[in-house]
């Protein structure tokens, strides 16, 4: 019996666990080298990811998969790193697709930050081979490729070879590159190609501007979040997920580029969802405030109208979902499992009909189905708009 029955539900995030240095062997044989060491990447596996692999072959633990679906996180979920054994995970999942991000590559290893512009570049392109290659096992199995954006031609030329591998969206990060802002024009060919592609640009949690290291530094001892560890987020980190993609997107909308791509789609992954009533909200009153720009008096509408047009966004399952909804409108909120982190929970569907409680059916089926639908453009096959099983009902 599946999780999800009777219903077409896509999941908006989920994530393969690469284990370590999977990349390794994507990247170009005449770089691997210098990347390897500008990430700190070994070559051979630790004794904990050797764990995991041989867990994944007792007969044993896979006996479970089915009883443990929802429960087993991280490396020892089912098809978290073996790509033959995803399309079995989706099958008992039930999602009629799932949008598939890395877990170690979301920040494309700091190489951007760092000036390593060639390396960053050749990262994006292993990873977008990785990506790919994991995917292909399934359509139901929708790749995300990465296009850093600190190189005006090599921007298109990245998200050209994504695209041509099977990549579904692109990804790109939400803070600012290195020199420039996100709405540059000389990133229009982008812009275009993924628009003429059909396939939406995404940001997700990851590529954002970190807090700064000085915030905690409190003179008490160090919290620690709930991996063990302080490399990811705690209760006063996850504050600055939503400000980088608060100023892009302000940028991308004001400066034009929403315009000028009427129909491309975008969408924000991971990133929370509670903001985005006060940026459409704010966006307006900056744009009453300042209407004289001409920037301003050339935009086809208001932001907060635009944004509806064009932008999509996944709640957190611990968000006031229905209040989202209510305050920025029906078309803009999206289902999300970020299976198999241990974030995403072990029932995220009942978390999430929760959390849209008061909410029409009409507004439920847009959350569940149509939005995605609506996001992914050409990147969702038309076969898998409704699952297979409603369609031949």
């Amino acid at each position: 019996m599946a999780y999800v029955e009777g219903q077409t539900i896509h999941d908006a995030d989920s994530h393969v666990m690469e284990l370590p240095g999977a990349i390794n062997a994507y990247v170009d044989p005449k770089r691997r080298e210098a990347f390897a060491q500008a990430v700190g990447l070994s070559r051979e596996l630790t004794p904990w990811a050797e764990q995991a692999k041989a867990l994944h072959d007792d007969p044993e633990f896979r006996a479970g998969d089915e009883t443990n679906l929802l429960t087993r996180k991280n490396y020892q979920a089912l098809g978290a790193f073996r790509n033959q054994d995803r399309p079995r995970a989706l099958d008992l999942l039930g999602f009629t697709s799932q949008l598939v991000f890395t877990t170690a590559a979301l920040g494309n290893f700091g190489l951007e930050e760092r000036g390593e512009v060639e390396l960053a570049l050749e990262g994006a392109r292993a990873h977008n081979r990785m990506m790919a290659d994991f995917c292909s096992v399934d359509r139901r199995l929708l790749a995300t490729g990465y296009v850093p954006l600190i190189d005006f031609e090599d921007a298109p030329r990245i998200a050209r070879e994504a695209i041509e591998l099977g990549c579904k969206g692109l990804v790109v990060p939400s803070r600012h590159p290195p020199g420039h802002s996100p709405s540059h024009v000389a990133l229009d060919p982008l812009w275009a190609m993924a628009q003429e592609a059909g396939l939406p640009i995404l940001f997700h949690v990851g590529g954002e501007e970190k807090m700064h290291p000085a915030y905690f530094e409190t003179g008490q001892p160090r919290v620690l979040d709930f991996h063990g560890g302080a490399e990811n987020f705690t209760s006063t980190s996850f504050m600055t997920i939503p400000v980088s993609i608060w100023q892009t997107l302000s940028v991308l909308v004001i400066d034009g580029v929403f315009d000028r791509f009427p129909r491309l789609k975008w969408g924000a992954i991971e990133l929370g969802a509670s903001w985005l009533p006060s940026l459409m909200r704010f966006m307006d009153s900056g744009a009453a405030a300042f209407g004289k720009e001409e920037r301003l008096r050339n935009l086809s509408a208001r932001p907060s109208e635009i944004l509806r047009r064009q932008f999509r966004v996944t709640p957190y399952p611990h968000e006031d979902t229905a209040w989202i909804i209510a305050n920025s409108g029906e078309e803009m909120c999206l289902f999300s499992s970020d299976f198999p982190h241990v974030e995403g929970g072990r029932n995220p569907l009942k978390r999430f009909n929760e959390a849209l409680e008061g909410v029409s059916e009409a507004a439920k089926r847009r959350f569940y189905r149509d939005n995605f639908i609506d996001l992914m453009g050409a990147g969702l096959d038309v076969r898998l708009h409704d699952h297979p099983a409603l369609a031949a009902a």
